[in-house]
């Protein structure tokens, strides 16, 4: 068997405004913190025998770090399309909405839907791409979702829409 994956699907290019923000301030910080270990990685290569130098073995691996993300942010800004408009019908469904779930037990959910480049599953901000989101977008207050999970089909109803 080979190792052949086919390449993974293209992601959104939205974000928000503050996503992007973010991304870029990052951008700036890894120039930053590229030009320190550049610097101590040279310290470091001067003192001789580098295949038992861990301080530039360490350096080595850090800077291959910075400059794949540097790369990887350089591709990726340039294609991003920064959303910041609020839509028309604020009871639907749409891109950077703060959305109330309620299952079938009662308990209640809230996500915020973003670009793929800024979710974080500990503040509830989920990416447009995921099926949660995908099953909510252009939905309404009161209209009930199925959601395919790991665990079987789980079934919410949207109780609010916020994009504040």
């Amino acid at each position: 068997m080979g190792r052949y994956r086919p390449p993974q699907p293209k992601a959104s290019p939205y974000i928000t405004a503050d996503g992007y923000a973010t991304l870029d301030a990052e951008l700036k910080a890894l120039w930053k913190r590229r030009a320190i270990v550049v610097k101590i990685l040279a310290e470091a290569a001067a003192e001789g025998d580098r295949s038992e130098n861990a301080e530039y073995i360490y350096r080595k691996k850090e800077l291959r770090e910075i400059d794949y993300r540097i790369r990887y942010l350089q591709k990726r800004l340039p294609d991003l399309k920064v959303v910041d408009n609020l839509p028309t019908n604020p009871e639907q469904v749409f891109f950077a909405a703060w959305v109330t779930l309620e299952n079938e037990q009662g308990d209640e959910k809230i996500y915020r839907i973003v670009g793929p480049d800024e979710f974080d599953a500990k503040k509830g901000w989920i990416s447009m791409d995921s099926p949660v989101a995908k099953a909510l977008l252009k939905k309404h207050i009161d209209d009930d979702v199925q959601v395919e999970t790991p665990n079987g089909t789980e079934h919410f109803t949207i109780t609010n829409v916020d994009y504040s």
